[in-house]
């Protein structure tokens, strides 16, 4: 029998995990990051360069309310951000493919209690400014003859690998 939302008893785990969208600005991506950032504990979502549009029915549709439940904020400068999660303890991580990014399932997060997750743009990735701010880029590997996914897919491709 499937549980209903108020038989669900959440799950949680012991990192605490703020994701730094650099430049995503899709509504539906916006929503299910929304929606990703709800199921995984997320502790808060900061919008870097575009700020999506929280009233947009698309992106209150996929989110589910969850818009509404997650801590979100924008700011302008994604450098400077993650030079304060930085300073207040976080570990940074892009999720990026390049010519030093590691496997995912191999980066190290056993000594990582605060990480940001820095996710990229739909169509141009995580930005060169916010790759140098950042100790580990990471990737998924792609068995398929695409190199890349979804932002939103590989969000909570991260999530999971982060949270488990």
């Amino acid at each position: 029998m499937q549980l209903t939302h108020t038989h669900h008893t959440p799950a949680s785990h012991n990192k605490e995990i703020i994701i730094v969208c650099d430049h995503v600005s899709g509504p539906a991506n916006a929503g299910s990051i929304f929606r990703l950032a709800d199921a995984f504990g997320v502790q808060e979502i900061i919008f870097c360069g575009n700020a999506p549009d929280v009233t947009s029915s698309r992106l209150r549709k996929t989110a589910r309310n969850t818009e509404r439940t997650v801590r979100f904020r924008e700011s302008e400068n994604i450098a400077t951000t993650l030079i304060n999660l930085r300073e207040q303890g976080f570990s940074t991580i892009a999720l990026e493919i390049d010519s030093t990014s590691i496997p995912i399932a191999e980066v190290h997060i056993a000594n990582m209690s605060k990480i940001s997750l820095v996710i990229g743009a739909e169509s141009t990735g995580v930005t060169p400014e916010a790759l140098e701010q950042c100790a580990v880029i990471a990737h998924i590997p792609m068995h398929g003859i695409n190199s890349s996914m979804n932002v939103a897919q590989a969000a909570g491709i991260a999530l999971y690998e982060l949270t488990r």
